[in-house]
């Protein structure tokens, strides 16, 4: 368990490359997130998309656990995260609309 918390603190090369990939898609993601609570519009978002950005994020948590776990794990649960309250906000907000016109 030492050695997890040792080698979530070393920083790698790769880790580096990948945090700052993690940093430009989620720096995005609060500005969406927040045009969404104010609006209440989620005309043309698709929830496709949003679904499979949250998958891709899943799956890069998954492999920091299982190969290299290290600060980057924390980029991808913060934008799984922001990602997945976009997509709660988005079926809430739809889903509002939809009963509105009943």
């Amino acid at each position: 368990m030492l050695d997890i918390l040792i080698q979530s603190f070393q920083i790698k090369s790769m880790s580096l490359y990948e945090a700052g990939m993690l940093i430009c898609f989620g720096a995005s993601w609060p500005f969406a997130v927040l045009k969404t609570y104010r609006t209440k519009a989620v005309k043309g978002k698709s929830r496709l998309f949003l679904i499979l950005i949250i998958i891709g994020y899943i799956f890069g948590i998954i492999n920091k656990i299982l190969n290299s776990v290290d600060f980057v794990l924390w980029l991808y649960v913060i934008n799984l995260l922001l990602v997945g309250t976009d997509f709660v906000f988005c079926l809430m907000y739809s889903n509002r609309k939809e009963s509105n016109n009943l």
